[in-house]
């Protein structure tokens, strides 16, 4: 037996769980139909079959048909769903791993436009933040009727065969009770704590006369607000103690925080740059307090993390989730003692970004999460041995080498600089983004773990590249960035890129103008207002930064908010023209002819990048295919056969920013889905 603390056995009531990780309820949103078929089963799957003992499902999946998704979630007020939630309940069984879902109405949390255009309803007519929606107060109607709906959904849940129900109360309906911030109810449902408490006890109490005694329940919820005239800590150990005192709750699945804004929500699911595990010291205390079963997830991304949450009995379970999403073999690594190749979670929040801007979880460092139907998480080894040459070695052409490697290809590398990383080098230069480095690192010591050959500050050339006399070759050159986009001026810039290298200092009267909006102006504006420069940053879209989506934004804005950078949206730079030891910049709109300027001392432009391209067209006409990709094959898994010169020596292929400005997720997955079947 192992005497890893993460690898014991825990027994929950009637059921016993193999060790003591789990992934916490999460809505990766790959419903269909509202249903979780096939797509969203073979991820759950892929998660069991590696060993997690629990994961929980659906972070929220709907009750009630007037709690419409707003990240497509599991519809569980729905019969339907029945069959669906066995399948994958049945398949995770077969691989010993339990299966609980998580259960709620959204409240105000959702909007009164989406599905059936039915109003949205909660403890007060204040809208949240987030979702804008002003909602219906709830009638005594309203709580008979939702607390029944909880109690069908739950019958439901059990009938599918799965191991339990978490019901969440952090800023949905039920937690809309709990709160004074949200609750002006009179009677009975609103007041003291004792009513506001009384929807969540009436509502187990409906649920365990469907279900029985057996049927394990649990609640994820706030034990602290963290805000002013919110809920308080001494508030959540209270509800603590009144929950495990009903005798009708089985375990305590804790947070800390507020998610009715962007800020809030990051907060409590922290990001890349945040402090790791902020909350897991109050998770143990509320254990400490209840001597209760209690389960804890906020970016716990690391198994030494998490083996001290479990060694030091703050928790009984602990929630990795999104390091689950960067690498769903966390467990199998950790039996087979290769917790050092375990691919770490960086903390990037692609996954949850996408979510909340209407779009599936997508990893950004693993593009098989989500997609286990179509990619691979470990490549199969090809039928015959090939010679792989790889020029570049950033995201692309590192997941390229990678993949090719484990399919037990030769591979070459010859990379330019001294290290590898490409633009991810010096993405992580920013303090807040150095985790992004790891994407780089994992990578690096998987292909030399598997015997690649590296060549650095190799200029790679035709000749150089022809000389290996290589199957395939891979141009992963990346690009560089493109600032020529005036209509005079262009001479009087500098980009985003130089001053994050530190090819031009910062001046004091900065204006950036990002037609990008990704990272590399906030970045660039982060550096130049840390001299105590005076900034403002410009986009022509009408929101700022696109790119980069809510929760990643967050401790960005944080600090150029500190540091008073001035945000305009809705006006581009058109031309900049040098008065004296100034530059004037001439700006217009896309919505009339007018325009202003502006007097500084430095100009950044932030434009995207060009690809790096000459070699791959030097290398076009000795190629079999002349660079030419059959997107069918690609998207479908097959080999790429096209040849269009019977004469050439080997297939030619490019991918990332040698192709076009895209992100690194974009380009890892044109390595993966390329070589997994080269």
């Amino acid at each position: 037996m192992s005497t890893d603390p993460l690898l014991q056995p825990y027994h929950l009531k009637n059921l016993t769980l193999k060790n003591r990780l789990m992934i916490t309820s999460h809505e990766p949103a790959y419903p269909e139909d509202g249903m979780p078929k096939n797509r969203y089963r073979a991820y759950h799957v892929e998660r069991a079959r590696a060993g997690v003992a629990l994961t929980m499902t659906a972070g929220s999946a709907s009750v009630a048909r007037d709690s419409p998704p707003v990240f497509n979630n599991i519809l569980a007020w729905k019969d339907e769903v029945v069959g669906w939630m066995k399948q994958l309940t049945d398949e995770c069984h077969e691989h010993d791993c339990a299966v609980m879902i998580q259960l709620t109405h959204l409240g105000r949390r959702t909007r009164w436009d989406k599905a059936d255009w039915l109003p949205v309803v909660s403890t007060s007519h204040e809208r949240e933040p987030s979702h804008r929606a002003f909602p219906k107060k709830a009638e005594d109607w309203d709580i008979t009727r939702i607390i029944e709906d909880y109690a069908d959904a739950a019958e439901r849940m059990q009938a599918a065969g799965l191991d339990g129900i978490e019901l969440q109360a952090y800023g949905h309906l039920m937690d809309q009770f709990w709160s004074p911030l949200t609750n002006d109810l009179g009677g009975d449902y609103g007041g003291s704590l004792d009513n506001r408490l009384r929807f969540t006890f009436d509502t187990l109490k409906a649920i365990r006369e469907r279900v029985g005694p057996d049927f394990i329940v649990g609640v994820r919820y706030t034990g602290d607000e963290d805000l002013p005239g919110g809920l308080t800590k001494d508030d959540g150990l209270e509800i603590s103690r009144r929950l495990k005192d009903s005798g009708m709750v089985d375990f305590l699945n804790v947070v800390k925080g507020h998610i009715d804004t962007d800020a809030g929500l990051t907060d409590v699911i922290p990001v890349q740059g945040m402090r790791s595990a902020p909350h897991l010291d109050f998770a143990g205390e509320i254990r400490a307090e209840t001597q209760f079963p209690t389960f804890h997830a906020a970016k716990i991304q690391d198994v030494a993390t998490a083996r001290h949450a479990i060694a030091s009995g703050k928790l009984d379970m602990v929630g990795m989730t999104r390091a689950h999403m960067a690498d769903p073999h966390i467990v199998a690594k950790i039996m087979r003692g290769e917790e050092e190749r375990i691919r770490p979670c960086v903390g990037a929040n692609y996954c949850l970004d996408r979510i909340y801007q209407g779009g599936m979880a997508l990893c950004l460092h693993n593009p098989a999460t989500g997609r286990e139907l179509e990619q691979p998480h470990v490549a199969p080894k090809a039928n015959a041995r090939r010679r792989i040459v790889v020029v570049g070695a950033g995201p692309a052409g590192l997941e390229a080498a990678r993949v090719a490697a484990e399919r037990g290809h030769e591979v070459i590398v010859h990379e330019a600089a001294n290290d590898p990383g490409g633009q991810v080098r010096l993405t992580a230069q920013t303090d807040r983004r150095r985790e992004m480095i790891q994407l780089i690192q994992w990578r690096f010591e998987e292909c030399e773990r598997m015997g690649v050959t590296f060549h650095f500050n190799s200029f790679a050339d035709n000749e150089t590249v022809r000389a290996h006399n290589a199957d395939a070759v891979i141009v992963a050159t990346g690009g560089l960035p493109h600032t020529e986009i005036l209509n005079t001026g262009d001479e009087l810039v500098v980009s985003a890129w130089d001053i994050l290298s530190g090819d031009a200092q910062p001046g004091e009267n900065v204006l950036i103008y990002d037609d990008a909006g990704d990272y590399a102006a906030l970045q660039a504006a982060e550096k130049i207002a840390a001299t105590g420069a005076k900034v403002e940053i410009m986009t022509r879209d009408r929101s700022f930064a696109p790119e980069v989506m809510a929760m990643s934004l967050t401790p960005s804005m944080r600090e150029l908010q500190e540091r008073d950078v001035t945000f305009t949206v809705t006006w581009k730079l058109d031309a900049v023209r040098r008065e004296g030891n100034e530059l004037c910049a001439t700006i217009g709109s896309d919505y009339g002819a007018v325009t202003r300027e502006r007097h500084v001392d430095q100009v950044v432009v932030n434009h995207g990048t060009r690809p790096l391209d000459d070699l791959y067209f030097d290398l076009r006409s000795d190629s079999s295919n002349l660079g030419e990709v059959d997107y069918e094959a690609l998207v479908e898994g097959r080999p790429q056969d096209v040849t269009r010169n019977a004469e050439g020596g080997y297939q030619l292929f490019r991918i990332g920013d040698a192709v076009a400005a895209r992100n690194t997720h974009a380009a890892i997955y044109d390595a993966l889905r390329l070589c997994k079947v080269l």
